[in-house]
């Protein structure tokens, strides 16, 4: 039974349109990777299914199932530790302080930041600020997470480093997640699947499954083919909307 189950949904604000008719269905355990050009609604489609905005037409289904959601920033709290940053959401849900410190410190050794408790944001680099970030959204104990371009403004070494730990942590927690990205090689580096997305109004216009054996490199050729099948398709779009 999917996780998520997205019918016909339409998302207008005043006279546009951002998202039209889309349908999509994400399984249990399954890592979705949604792609588009800029403004074809892919952070939109996360803001729906996250509850944080209303359709306004169709149907979405979650469950009732708790969704975590990551951004692109970290948005840490700079006057707050790291370890105060895991605790965060565990401190929103009545958790009990010697409870919370030790499910960070569960979570910290989880993303490889054993040892990093008590040090604040800005002595962090960009990578370990989004590892952080990750932590936090693992301590909301959801069933969904949604990431939305959170490796985007990382350099690529950094963001290849955060690919391996995603996938594992991915694989240890048996997460389920809808991962929104510019970049083809990102997502079919990391996708079960990819979804691309028409420019706007959004709309699914393939659905492209990734079968090549894990763990990939976002290097190798397997990886490089299906991107560039893939970006050819992006750009015979784009250049449809251009006209």
């Amino acid at each position: 039974m999917s996780l998520v189950t997205l019918e016909n949904v339409s998302k207008k604000y005043d006279d546009l349109l951002a998202l039209d008719r889309v349908s999509l269905k994400v399984d249990p355990g399954e890592f979705v990777c949604l792609l588009g050009a800029s403004g074809c609604g892919k952070s939109t489609l996360l803001s729906l299914v996250a509850g944080l905005d209303g359709i306004t037409g169709g149907t979405l289904d979650t469950g009732g199932r708790k969704v975590s959601l990551m951004f692109q920033e970290a948005a840490l709290f700079p006057w707050l530790s790291v370890r105060g940053n895991v605790e965060l959401p565990l401190r929103l849900q009545g958790v009990s302080r010697p409870e919370r410190r030790k499910r960070a410190e569960e979570l910290l050794a989880i993303v490889r930041l054993s040892g990093f408790a008590d040090k604040r944001p800005h002595e962090l680099s960009g990578g370990m600020r989004q590892r952080v970030a990750l932590a936090r959204a693992l301590a909301q104990d959801a069933d969904i997470l949604l990431m939305d371009e959170p490796f985007g403004a990382l350099d690529a070494m950094t963001r290849d480093i955060l690919h391996d730990e995603l996938e594992r942590i991915w694989r240890e927690q048996s997460l389920t997640v809808l991962f929104v990205t510019h970049n083809v090689r990102e997502a079919v580096r990391l996708g079960d699947r990819v979804i691309l997305l028409s420019s706007r109004p959004g709309r699914v216009i393939e659905d492209y499954a990734i079968t090549h054996e894990r763990p990939r490199r976002i290097d190798s050729p397997e990886v490089a083919g299906q991107a560039a099948e893939i970006t050819d398709r992006l750009r015979a779009e784009v250049a449809r909307h251009a006209h």
